[in-house]
């Protein structure tokens, strides 16, 4: 199981390097096109609609929401390619059409049972008797994924179908069927039934999910009534949900309903954190913002703006001396995006996979962070996310007497450093696979594939393995090549691989064959590949 998570992980890479850029150009085009932002500082000149900043600002903001918005899409595709042994391309374009065809049935069962977008909205479900905070819940079950309607199953939908593609392109990729239906045979064969098997997927979810979903939201009611012991919780399951995108079934309840809490700004009465913090934002007589209100958001400053940069830097560190380069780009650009936009994605998915326990740490530090800030009395609000952007405009710039930002900042180090040296001890005790570390296979440090070629012969190497029918899977990571063979006895000798075919060892175990080859391992593998 821990094999197969690593392999997920690596997977998981290959989405994830467009994470970082589209998440700072979402990050910073939202924030500085927020019309109450612009108005409250006084940019109307600068950044109001109309002017040439303002057109490029939303520009990035959407660009980098195309990617956020697919994500289910995005990690379906790569996840497929990147699980797959065989035919890569194949399973990506059949995870594609595959997670179509799955939100479609959805769509249609929907339709049978009577969901439609007018059917799911808040004023509906209102009209049918419900409160406000009810008929949100029950519309925020529903919603769209490629413009089809459907229900809110979110990257969770696309690691569901990309790993299920991954599994059936490598049973069925070579595939024989009979005469009459030879055209269909091998690889034509990975996206019928690919097809087939994730649309019986997709007419079982529409029973399931909206319970499950609808559960998640009516579990997350009592986090408001307990204090800064809800607040912990809070901020730990969020961040256990985030894996899957499933946090949006609980944070709209408490940033825009009454479940939020409710107060009278202006004269008006207000619902909901957010919709609370931005009245008071815009309300001149406002002395201080409340705590209630922004205590479902501001505890994720001291993770996203010191914790995780800090879990970046650790991971740098006890990173192999010769991979620090490669990774420290990766781990570099994950940090800045979580410290400036408070994107966070690129570097959990960093090391979910290959090291989940480090995950399970960083949800309870999350937890504490949330109910450490609320019990301080700490108000500092957000738009989008929460980086140094939002920290800067909402705590900074409103002044401590306001917002008691001054927490923040004081609890920083002390969160940097906790992050930075339970991530060093853990990956260390532990022997964690985090990038660049051994095997791990999240960085690839070689572009001179001719070159490095020209040092080992593929059809000696495959000889020295027992030949091509002793093999039965090939595969690699950043350093080894790993085989799997019918028969182990009819492997090389240690000599042979050292002297000969200039590997730096060789391992066996059972029927797993591991040969040490460095940057080369990857080429080596796809090249045996070709010719298998």
């Amino acid at each position: 199981m821990f094999e197969k998570l690593q392999r997920l992980g690596k997977a998981f890479m290959i989405p994830i390097a467009v994470l970082p850029i589209a998440g700072i150009m979402l990050g910073v085009g939202a924030a500085f096109t927020n019309p109450l932002m612009v108005e409250t500082y006084g940019l109307t000149k600068i950044l109001g609609q109309g002017t040439f900043l303002y057109y490029v600002l939303t520009v990035m903001s959407n660009l980098g929401s195309a990617v956020f918005n697919n994500l289910p899409l995005i990690f379906a595709v790569g996840i497929a390619g990147g699980l797959a042994l065989q035919e890569k391309g194949a399973a990506a374009l059949s995870a594609a059409i595959s997670f179509i065809v799955m939100h479609t049935v959805i769509s249609v069962i929907l339709g049978f049972q009577g969901y439609t977008p007018e059917t799911t909205s808040v004023d509906y479900f209102m009209s049918q008797g419900l409160s406000a905070l009810e008929a949100t819940k029950q519309s925020n079950v529903f919603g769209y994924e490629l413009g089809i309607f459907t229900v809110k199953i979110g990257v969770l939908g696309g690691i569901i179908v990309g790993v299920i593609v991954s599994i059936l392109t490598n049973r069925y990729y070579d595939k024989k069927l009979p005469d009459s239906l030879s055209f269909f045979s091998g690889v034509r064969f990975v996206p019928i039934i690919s097809v087939l098997t994730v649309a019986l997927v997709g007419a079982i979810i529409p029973f399931i999910w909206p319970t499950v979903h609808l559960g998640i939201s009516t579990f997350s009611e009592f986090f408001g009534r307990t204090g800064g012991i809800g607040m912990f919780f809070y901020g730990s399951l969020m961040r256990l949900l985030n894996i899957f995108g499933l946090h949006h079934a609980i944070y709209p309840l408490f940033w825009y309903t009454p479940l939020g809490g409710e107060l009278e700004v202006a004269g008006k009465l207000i619902q909901g954190g957010q919709n609370i913090f931005f009245a008071q934002l815009a309300d001149p007589n406002t002395v201080r913002f409340s705590a209630e209100a922004t205590k479902y958001f501001t505890g994720g400053f001291l993770p996203m703006m010191f914790g995780l940069p800090a879990a970046a830097l650790a991971m740098y560190r006890v990173a192999d001396d010769k991979n620090k380069k490669a990774v420290g780009s990766l781990l570099f650009s994950a940090a800045l995006t979580s410290f400036l936009t408070g994107i966070t994605e690129p570097i959990e998915f960093t090391f979910l996979f290959v090291a989940p326990v480090l995950y399970g740490i960083h949800a309870v530090l999350e937890g504490l962070s949330y109910a450490i800030l609320y019990v301080l009395d700490v108000a500092v609000g957000v738009t989008f996310s929460r980086g140094i952007i939002d920290f800067t405009l909402f705590g900074l710039l409103q002044g401590n007497a306001k917002t008691n930002y001054i927490w923040i900042l004081i609890l920083g180090i002390p969160t940097a450093l906790i992050y930075y040296y339970v991530f060093k001890i853990l990956i260390v005790k532990l022997d964690l696979k985090t990038p660049g570390r051994g095997d791990s296979e999240e960085v690839k440090l070689y572009t001179r594939k001719d070159t490095l070629l020209k040092e080992v012969d593929v059809s000696k190497v495959i000889e020295a393995l027992g030949g091509k029918e002793n093999l039965e899977e090939v595969d690699a990571c950043i350093t080894r090549l790993r085989v799997t063979v019918s028969d182990v006895s009819k492997v090389a000798d240690s000599d042979v691989w050292t002297k000969e075919l200039k590997a730096k060892g060789v391992f066996k175990k059972g029927n797993g064959v591991q040969i040490v080859y460095g940057a080369l391992a990857e080429i080596l593998k796809n090249e045996i590949n070709k010719q298998l």
